[in-house]
């Protein structure tokens, strides 16, 4: 079951980006579906970030002002945030949010015959339903990531200036000095990569359910179940590549 549905999602991935290099792509549609993920997804991911640098400056300001390495808090959380937190976190959002209703949406379009109808119409279902969100996917999520990654940082100093006082410009200055623009790029790619995994999987799931509403609901649970393990093992897999 497992190793039948990851080759079901590769053949639709290498079906879609057929249909994209061969620029069969509904530009209209593309603008929409990334409109409907950002509308729907931002503020939860927005405010997941925030919490967690603010939590993240909580635990360490006052054991880091005790030991004297107060310039290192915002270093600290802008790395965490930026390498880790920031992408996770906005993608689980992003795919908890968006990526369920998306596959609510095409199971009902599947159990209702409106998939069969288009192939009756001549127009491919992958090229209509899973290459909008699968390009809407990777422009949105890294986005989201990267308003996520400043808003985790904000919160942080925030946190850190009312529990241990630490001047913002301290904490911006330790933030700027050990923030680099290669943890902004290999975030960004990770979010990028999220933004297929969450689009891949949960069309994947819309497409091959099966039978009235129940089986909706349980194609639903599937794509939130599934994606909320694919991301943080593709974290794995990325961050060894890009810091091992």
């Amino acid at each position: 079951m497992l190793l039948k549905f990851i080759g079901l999602c590769v053949i639709n991935l290498f079906e879609a980006l057929k249909c994209i290099f061969q620029g069969k792509i509904s530009l209209k549609n593309t603008i929409f579906q990334a409109a409907t993920i950002g509308y729907d997804s931002l503020p939860i991911a927005l405010t997941i970030s925030l919490v967690a640098g603010a939590v993240l400056s909580l635990q360490i300001s006052q054991q880091f002002v005790l030991t004297g390495a107060d310039s290192y808090i915002g270093g600290l959380v802008s790395i965490a945030i930026t390498r880790e937190m920031a992408p996770i976190f906005a993608a689980l959002a992003i795919g908890a949010r968006a990526g369920t209703a998306m596959t609510a949406e095409i199971g009902n379009m599947r159990v209702t015959e409106q998939i069969d109808a288009l192939k009756v119409l001549k127009v491919d279902p992958l090229g209509y339903l899973l290459v909008p969100r699968l390009l809407a996917g990777i422009i949105v999520v890294p986005m989201i990531t990267a308003l996520a990654e400043f808003i985790g940082i904000l919160g942080g100093m925030f946190v850190a200036n009312n529990t241990v006082a630490l001047h913002p410009y301290l904490y911006i200055k330790s933030v700027w000095l050990y923030s680099s623009v290669y943890d902004i790029k290999t975030s960004l790619v990770k979010a990028a990569v999220f933004g297929v995994l969450i689009t891949l999987i949960c069309t994947t799931h819309g497409l091959k359910t099966k039978g009235g509403a129940r089986e909706v609901g349980i194609s639903t649970t599937k794509a939130a179940i599934w994606t909320a393990v694919a991301i943080p093992v593709f974290d794995l897999i990325l961050s060894w590549i890009f810091y091992a």
